[in-house]
């Protein structure tokens, strides 16, 4: 089955994360998150690149401070996790939520893996499905693979390498 969206866009909303695109013709295009916001807004014009928002569907990974984190690490999250937010719902884009457990069990990624090694995997697994692409990051590797599986999971696209 075809989706049928132009686009899929996928973001790892932190700071050390990424932007992923696929287009309709499988061509993977990545980026890592810019700094600032007007940066942010801009990339978003650059992935779009002409298509309607109609025709692109975002995964944004839904993500929360935890108990753990530092004050100023968590306020910072958050101000990044709402810039991408406005940014997206500006460009009239809406973003379908998917926390890191189900798209990460859909391409069946062991549990309780420290968070290094499980970086290195999901960076591995995305150079798999896109063996071709230059500049597959640990920042971009979970941004592909959102939307990856936003295209397979949720739109019912597989896309072959």
């Amino acid at each position: 089955m075809k989706s049928p969206f132009k686009k899929v866009i996928g973001i790892d909303p932190g700071k050390g994360g990424g932007i992923a695109v696929i287009n309709d013709k499988n061509e993977l295009e990545v980026h890592p998150c810019p700094n600032r916001i007007k940066d942010m807004s801009m990339l978003i014009d650059i992935c779009l690149n002409s298509v309607a928002a109609y025709r692109t569907q975002v995964f944004i990974e839904k993500v929360w401070a935890f108990p753990t984190d530092g004050r100023v690490g968590s306020f910072t999250f958050g101000q990044n996790y709402g810039q991408w937010e406005g940014i997206l719902y500006s460009h009239e884009l809406d973003p379908k939520y998917v926390t890191p457990k189900v798209w990460q069990a859909h391409f069946d990624i062991e549990k309780g893996l420290p968070k290094n090694i499980r970086k290195k995997h999901l960076k591995e697994l995305a150079k798999e499905k896109f063996p071709k692409i230059k500049g597959i990051t640990l920042k971009t590797a979970d941004a592909i693979l959102i939307a990856v599986y936003g295209n397979e999971a949720v739109l019912g696209t597989k896309y072959d390498k």
